[in-house]
């Protein structure tokens, strides 16, 4: 009971401190994409080309070279380049979001070295900016779909709530990441290691059923893979294909965000003194 009431106050607590610095926080995010490409000819004509090579050289690679025979079935309504994209635009914008907290701290020395800053701010853009290659590559998908298919699944209404739970969980873990960062440099090394090969071990480019059953175990142990999983149901099969991972989803990314705001909370005073 006393740690349901500790998670429910510090919910409550890190709600309160951004709806505040909600105006601070979307600026500080806008202008971290913008100063990412702050004097290139292009300027954040990047942002969009990123995302779209990214998502080009992966459908070229598994959908064109490799040629997968995906689709067209009542199991497997679209094709294998729908299945891959679905999988892959929440993924983008995750391990871009793991790899930016790991310095959230580090690279803030002034503004954390100001008592009336509030840091939680400063995991938070850098999230919130994570978002941007999403949204390019969701656009994409949806293009793709409606030329290919003709139309949308009425699943793509649960988007909304996806998102919501994404956030959730990509704050709670930049929450822990950001503060850990500042304590342990290294582990920023370790996050870019993982983010490359993450893609690579969740059922993105691959359906569960290709796993030889001895590293099955690996998708299911993977929290990562019930995101996926979430939005392969609703941008991909139509249909609620994987039910139970949306519960797991929803409650990880609850209490990544309660938790991870806690360790926050708590490694927080000392943030000042290590920079």
């Amino acid at each position: 009971m006393r740690l349901a009431k500790g998670h429910f106050q510090a919910f409550a607590e890190i709600v309160s401190i951004l709806t505040r610095h909600r105006d601070l926080t979307l600026e500080m995010a806008r202008r971290e994409l913008a100063d990412r490409y702050a004097g290139q000819a292009f300027g954040l004509l990047w942002a969009i080309g990123h995302p779209v090579f990214m998502v080009g050289l992966y459908v070229f690679i598994f959908a064109f070279v490799f040629k997968q025979k995906v689709g067209g079935t009542l199991e497997m309504p679209l094709d294998y380049t729908a299945y891959l994209l679905s999988g892959l635009v929440a993924w983008m914008s995750f391990q871009e979001s793991l790899t930016k907290s790991c310095a959230a701290i580090t690279a803030n020395a002034a503004l954390v070295k100001q008592v009336v800053f509030p840091l939680e701010i400063l995991p938070v853009k850098g999230v919130l900016a994570s978002m941007f290659p999403q949204a390019v590559s969701l656009i994409l998908l949806v293009v793709y779909v409606l030329i290919t298919n003709g139309g949308l699944h009425i699943t793509y209404l649960l988007l909304p709530l996806l998102i919501v739970m994404q956030t959730m969980a990509m704050t709670g873990l930049a929450f822990i990441l950001a503060p850990v960062g500042a304590y342990f440099r290294d582990i920023k090394d370790f996050m870019q290691l993982f983010a490359t090969a993450g893609v690579y071990l969740m059922p993105v480019f691959y359906l569960p059923h290709w796993v030889p059953d001895l590293f099955k175990p690996l998708l299911y142990l993977n929290p990562f893979s019930y995101l996926i999983w979430c939005y392969q149901d609703a941008l991909y099969f139509g249909r609620f294909e994987h039910p139970w991972a949306w519960g797991v989803t929803g409650l990880a990314s609850l209490l990544s965000f309660v938790v991870g705001y806690r360790i926050f909370r708590k490694l927080k005073p000392a943030l000042g003194n290590l920079l």
